[in-house]
């Protein structure tokens, strides 16, 4: 679909009547619903802010989020530091301070978030470990993690939450097998997970007090390449894209692997049926689950079969790959994530420059490209988070 066959399906098949209305509402109450084609209700979203990292510029970008449409216009940046490449980016849930991760300069910038969402620099840089690459920060605001790609660790510091100062805990930096690249810790805070992209593996760990404890079978074998993972709402399933990864019985390269995540010790089993891939389209990286849990979302870059959507089987975590898919959007395989509302799927692309936006069909899955996508941030970006 072009940009403008978007515009006038109104983002996502909706009418000229459910255009204006979206428009009308964009200051209305987030609570307010619409509903335009039936069983495709949506809450409205409030406008909010979103950070990027600029790797190249040495800076952090803010973005400011239409609520009604997902349009994003750019904002300020940080004032650009060379010789740090920012890539990891991490939002208290407070939103009173921003974690950038300094890959070149192995630093971590505190950021502190005025009450308009503008950035200053709060602190003298946090050492970090080498490589430091990804950062996620626990459900409590309390930890800052951030995996060190070429010390093979992952860093745990406790956050002041007057000053947003870092101090590491006691036995960190913590060992975490080869190359671990992408984080993330489950909803209830209790596990976290890493990638550890050069023996295809995913490690695992259980947290407590800003220990990390790694979980019985762990590593775990994913797949070739084993490079993003995202988790469900309720903290069960664990997908992981494998993008080198080879299917015996498709033509395509790379895949998704998903494992149940035992609520008690963190362990990872595969679910059955695992791995599963796509008809069309090679090399998944970036990967997002929509906070219904109902769709799972891997990305590639370009715009051929770019997109893979799957339904979730509540019950035991199943893939099925959801009528059309995989879609031929611009997209990319950098990051993927939702906006807090659920309703916008968010793409860092490397081609594109810049952050590609979708909508999606809450009951089929089935995305639609945002109007004036992809949105330019004049060079790739690294990281996003968006602030609730």
């Amino acid at each position: 679909m072009s940009f403008l066959g978007a515009a006038r399906a109104a983002l996502a098949g909706q009418s000229g009547v459910c255009r204006i209305l979206g428009a009308a509402l964009a200051l209305a109450p987030a609570c307010i619903f619409i509903s335009c084609g039936g069983s495709t209700s949506r809450t409205v979203s409030p406008n909010h802010l979103a950070y990027v990292t600029l790797p190249a510029r040495g800076s952090v970008a803010t973005l400011s989020i239409d609520g009604a449409t997902g349009i994003i216009t750019m904002g300020s940046q940080t004032p650009q530091v060379e010789g740090t490449s920012p890539r990891g980016l991490a939002l208290l849930p407070s939103k009173k301070f921003l974690y950038a991760v300094n890959s070149q300069a192995n630093t971590i910038s505190i950021f502190s978030v005025g009450s308009d969402g503008s950035l200053t620099l709060a602190a003298t840089p946090t050492p970090a470990g080498n490589g430091a690459d990804n950062a996620v920060i626990d459900p409590s605001g309390k930890y800052l993690l951030v995996s060190n790609n070429f010390s093979n660790s992952i860093s745990v510091f406790s956050i002041n939450a007057s000053t947003g100062a870092l101090s590491e805990v006691a036995g960190s930096p913590f060992y975490a097998n080869s190359d671990p690249t992408e984080i993330l810790i489950t909803p209830s805070g209790n596990f976290v997970y890493v990638t550890n992209p050069g023996i295809g593996m995913v490690t695992g760990f259980s947290f407590s007090s800003g220990v990390l404890t790694t979980v019985p079978n762990s590593p775990i074998f994913s797949g070739l390449g084993a490079a993003g993972l995202t988790v469900d709402s309720g903290g069960r399933f664990l997908y992981v894209t494998n993008p080198s990864a080879l299917n015996p019985l498709v033509a395509t390269i790379g895949n998704i692997s998903g494992f149940n995540i035992d609520p008690s010790t963190g362990a990872l089993t595969p679910i059955q049926g695992s791995p599963f891939t796509s008809s069309q389209g090679d090399g998944p990286t970036a990967i997002a689950v929509d906070p219904s849990g109902r769709f799972v979302y891997a990305i590639t870059s370009g715009s051929s079969y770019s997109v893979w959507c799957f339904s979730i089987t509540t019950t035991n975590g199943q893939l099925t790959p959801v009528t059309s898919s995989p879609f031929s959007l611009t997209a990319g395989g950098l990051f993927a994530l939702f906006d807090p509302s659920g309703n916008y799927l968010y793409v860092g692309t490397a081609t594109g420059s810049g952050v590609a936006g979708f909508t999606y069909n809450p009951s089929t899955g089935v995305p639609s490209t945002i109007l004036n996508s992809p949105f330019s941030t004049g060079t790739p970006p690294g990281k996003m988070v968006v602030s609730e």
